[in-house]
């Protein structure tokens, strides 16, 4: 399937419940098989950004921003990419759990034909 049918056809909501719990899944196995469930080491913040596939202006750049939106990306501070932080809504500290659920987030999003990257800093 084209990325542009995906727009027009997917449901928002599956995808996004479906990108959660890719995140929250990777996350929690991080948590249990690494970490051992001890919130320890560094601490910072994962998320996801989207860099949009067509012009804003456009027909196609619409119906796809309308779907990042519903998917609960925002336009960060550039303008020109989508972000979502915390995609596994962990409440660990720990950046090396959030980066987790960051690119699984980023990997499933990507399956589907979007331009999904992973992202982090420390705190």
């Amino acid at each position: 399937m084209e990325y542009i049918d995906t727009l027009k056809t997917v449901n928002t909501t599956e995808l996004k419940n479906q990108m959660f719990d890719a995140a929250h899944d990777a996350t929690e196995t991080y948590i249990r098989d690494v970490l051992k469930g001890e919130d320890a080491f560094a601490c910072g913040f994962a998320w996801v950004d989207i860099y949009p596939k067509f012009k804003g202006n456009t027909k196609d750049g619409k119906a796809e921003r309308k779907v990042l939106r519903e998917l609960g990306f925002e336009l960060d501070y550039t303008g020109k990419t989508f972000s979502l932080w915390n995609p596994s809504k962990s409440y660990f500290q720990n950046i090396d759990c959030k980066e987790e659920g960051a690119r699984a987030a980023a990997r499933f999003l990507k399956f589907y034909g979007f331009n999904a990257y992973p992202n982090s800093r420390l705190d």
